[in-house]
């Protein structure tokens, strides 16, 4: 799969999914923080910079947040509300819930307990990204260079984002970001885990088709934006 299916219903319907679907997401990340296993790739890269400049790590975020979306623009990705969305409401969100009592305790307990978080990550990430894509206010910043970048070069959308995934990686570890076990897993399995989920959206009639998404009449689906 090369593009991202398009959620069915009105505007309204997928508005819904992209604030839910940017929940979901926020709800992964602190479950893979927690797991205390690594840090998710890009958050090896935010923690670098940080560790190299001035920047807090929150900060550094929005600067690789502001370049990336420079860059998908450049390639043909402008930005859309969901692009603006994914900047602001992941990152308070994520805040919010390791700010939880038991959300926070979670990162003491067994060894399976945090590989389960870090299994719960991955699948939240998917049908996150599945949902906020999918709604087709546009993609978060990384997500619109990964979109832009399997349009420009023809490959896969998995093989695309496990590039990516793996460049901020190996950015974020020359900065002096840390790395470990479940920043490995996420680098290797974020993109097919994402691909995933568009394949299930599709196969169980929730979405559209890039495909069909293109050739159906703009009132089937929604005004897009």
């Amino acid at each position: 799969m090369r593009e991202a299916p398009r959620l069915r219903g009105g505007v309204g319907a997928r508005l819904v999914c992209l604030f839910v679907g940017l929940t979901v997401i926020s709800s992964g990340i602190a479950a893979l923080l927690e797991s205390r296993l690594g840090l998710l790739p890009w958050d090896v890269l935010h923690q670098g910079i940080a560790r190299q400049t001035p920047l807090l790590i929150g900060q550094a975020n929005i600067v690789v947040a502001v370049v990336m979306l420079g860059v998908a623009w450049l390639l043909g990705q402008p930005p859309g509300l969901g692009t603006v969305a994914n900047a602001i409401v992941i990152g308070a969100l994520v805040d919010v819930f390791i700010r939880i009592g038991w959300v926070a305790a979670l990162a003491d307990s067994s060894l399976g307990v945090r590989i389960g978080l870090l299994a719960f990550g991955l699948v939240a990430f998917a049908v996150g990204s599945t949902l906020y894509i999918g709604s087709a206010f546009g993609a978060g910043p990384r997500d619109s260079t990964m979109l832009a970048l399997s349009r420009r070069t023809g490959r896969r959308i998995a093989l695309v984002r496990a590039a990516i995934e793996l460049s901020a990686l190996a950015a974020g570890w020359a900065l002096g970001g840390t790395v470990g076990f479940g920043t490995a897993v996420c680098a290797i399995l974020v993109g097919p885990a994402v691909e995933a989920g568009f394949w299930v959206a599709v196969h169980l009639r929730v979405a559209v088709p890039p495909e069909s998404a293109l050739a159906a009449p703009p009132a089937a689906l929604g005004p897009a934006d």
